[in-house]
């Protein structure tokens, strides 16, 4: 518990002491893993990496792209080539947005450093103003690296079916529904969004006795 943020760890025992299924699921398994990160170019990056992608090959790239970079670095990062980047597996549209963002962060036009000072929703639309960025990246970014209590990444296919599996749907909820179904875990929603990870993956392990990352 003690490797989440504060906020979330609360939010966690908070809606683990109200959700019978998410108590059953603890008992078993324990607490969903810390996803905290540094905040930075780096983890931006790496969330970049797993836009629209199957979570195994997202971190079949990332090994690949770590590699072309240690520290990682906007400065480094503008000093590739684009055929380095793109043969360690980035589309020629990540590597275009992944450019664009390191050469805004030396330049000063992006400031990551801010954020902490502004709202859920001013980050986010800071974010999002940011070429190769959606609400999706921007709210796994400022969940995983700045520890929001209330982050709600309704557009993640693993959180909608962790969601349908909790309250038993017939089938998995569209990111709008499910957007307005998280008003029920504010102001947990990041805690939230964990624990339906954590049930999601819980299941299809079970299912098949397959390792799958979680």
């Amino acid at each position: 518990m003690s490797d989440h943020p504060p906020a979330i760890a609360e939010g966690l025992l908070r809606l683990v002491e109200r959700e019978p299924a998410l108590a059953e699921l603890v008992s078993a398994t324990g607490l969903p893993r810390s996803r905290s990160r540094p905040a930075g170019f780096g983890t931006l990056l790496q969330i970049i990496t797993g836009q629209q992608v199957s979570t195994y090959a997202a971190a079949a790239i990332w090994q690949r792209v770590a590699l072309l970079a240690s520290p990682m670095t906007p400065a480094a990062w503008v000093g590739l080539s684009d055929e380095a980047i793109r043969g360690a597996g980035f589309s020629r549209s990540k590597a275009v947005y992944a450019r664009d963002l390191a050469t805004k962060l030396l330049d000063g036009s992006v400031d990551l450093d801010g954020l902490d000072a502004i709202d859920d929703e001013a980050a986010i639309r800071s974010l999002v103003a940011i070429k190769g960025i959606g609400r999706w990246t921007a709210e796994i970014y400022l969940l995983f690296a700045h520890g929001r209590p209330d982050m709600w990444p309704a557009d993640d296919i693993a959180i909608q079916a962790g969601y349908q599996m909790l309250r038993g749907l017939p089938e998995r909820p569209a990111a709008k529904a499910l957007r307005q179904a998280g008003e029920e875990f504010r102001p947990w929603r990041s805690a939230a969004a964990l624990l339906l990870w954590h049930l999601y993956h819980h299941r299809l392990r079970t299912q098949s006795g397959e390792i799958i990352p979680g």
